[in-house]
């Protein structure tokens, strides 16, 4: 389970809505425990994606080495990811499989015509052929 704090959300959708209709992404710092990953921050990050944006992001690795050390430095770790979909569904594509990582909790945002519709989390599994939906609070 990923539980997500309201200042924390509030900046996963803000960030969304801001790069609609492009996709946005970030990384969501906080601590597990007893098996929920608590999401305390969240941290918009570039889309580094040099072609169109609108189904498509990729991190910056420089910047996602930042964040880790940010993460450390507040005691955190970095528990997952997050993006949007501009004007489809909270779900998880092929291409997003196949660029997860196993570790990491994947928050997707559904934007509608710039406004947040729905989210929902995926755990891909370590050979990236799957990713099981894991319950969502926020």
């Amino acid at each position: 389970m990923i539980r997500i704090e309201k200042q924390a959300w509030d900046t996963m959708v803000a960030h969304a809505r801001e790069c609609y209709p492009r996709e946005c992404c970030g990384a969501m710092l906080g601590v597990e425990e007893n098996g929920v990953r608590l999401v305390k921050a969240a941290r918009p990050m570039r889309n580094a994606f040099e072609g169109a944006q609108e189904d498509t992001y990729q991190l910056d690795p420089a910047e996602q080495l930042a964040v880790e050390k940010e993460a450390r430095a507040q005691s955190f770790s970095v528990l997952g990811i997050f993006h949007s979909h501009p004007d489809c569904d909270a779900y998880f594509s092929k291409r997003d499989l196949q660029n997860s990582c196993p570790w990491y909790s994947f928050v997707v945002l559904s934007i509608q015509k710039g406004e947040f519709h729905h989210a929902n989390s995926f755990l891909p599994n370590f050979e990236q052929t799957e990713a099981k939906q894991e319950p969502l609070e926020y």
